[in-house]
């Protein structure tokens, strides 16, 4: 019976959920997910826990913050004037806004969650939702392949 070892490609399945038991990511069967260990395509710990799974056997993996979306930052957290939505955006706790960031020189568009709307001001945070979160991954390989 063949183990999963550094350099095999792989088939896996998984179901992504955060403590509270939501799920935040889904691979099914009907359209698994084909990665090659060792090519730093998983977070380190999915990889080590990978690591002499056989085909068909599942097991549950827990990623810290450091390796999924990183760690909540406070600075990241930003109060901005009301009036600076003007009249065609109204936001509401829980809208994600697509904001414009420089950054390098280059501008790019960010999502960012409203957080609390006051009178006058908006509350916006710009870490990903996943921030902060330890994530645990119920895994199931589907297929091993060697390399040639």
């Amino acid at each position: 019976m063949h183990r999963v070892e550094n350099k095999d490609s792989i088939i896996i399945t998984f179901t992504g959920t955060l403590d509270n038991g939501e799920v935040f990511m889904e691979i099914n069967a009907d359209a698994p997910m084909q990665v090659i260990i060792g090519e730093s395509e998983l977070p380190p710990t999915v990889e080590s826990g990978i690591m002499g799974m056989t085909r068909g056997q599942t097991r549950k993996i827990r990623v810290p913050p450091e390796e999924g979306y990183g760690p909540r930052l406070k600075e990241l957290v930003h109060e901005v004037p009301l009036k600076s939505f003007g009249e065609k955006i109204i936001p509401k706790p829980g809208m994600i806004l697509s904001q414009k960031a420089e950054k390098d020189g280059i501008e790019q568009r960010v999502p960012a969650t409203v957080i609390e709307v006051k009178e006058n001001s908006v509350v916006i945070d710009y870490n990903h939702p996943l921030a902060g979160h330890d994530l645990t991954y119920s895994l199931t390989v589907v297929e091993i392949i060697k390399p040639n």
